[in-house]
């Protein structure tokens, strides 16, 4: 009778282990899963450096020279010097 039960037994722990390893919260789906998410998290994080290092760069222009502002305000706001005539070309 011992000698029916051990099997049996061994038999039930294997399978709970192996639908763990397929179902539980540390299956195998599960961590494709977060893989993936932790990948579509690290991208965004690198556009979002990257933006913010772009937007540094622009304060820092800012700061320093009116050549930034003139620019900006020729491409944002139509800006024009007396004298000169502004022609916009539209696609």
């Amino acid at each position: 009778m011992v000698n029916r039960i051990v099997p049996i037994v061994l038999i039930a722990v294997l399978a709970a282990l192996h639908a763990q390893m397929w179902l539980g919260r540390g299956s195998i789906p599960k961590v494709e899963e977060l893989r993936a998410q932790i990948a579509e998290q690290q991208a965004s994080n690198t556009r979002a450096q990257a933006n913010n290092e772009r937007l540094t760069s622009e304060v820092d222009d800012l700061r320093e020279g009116l050549d930034m502002v003139e620019e900006k305000a020729r491409s944002e706001l139509g800006m024009v010097r007396p004298n000169e005539i502004y022609v916009q070309i539209t696609k």
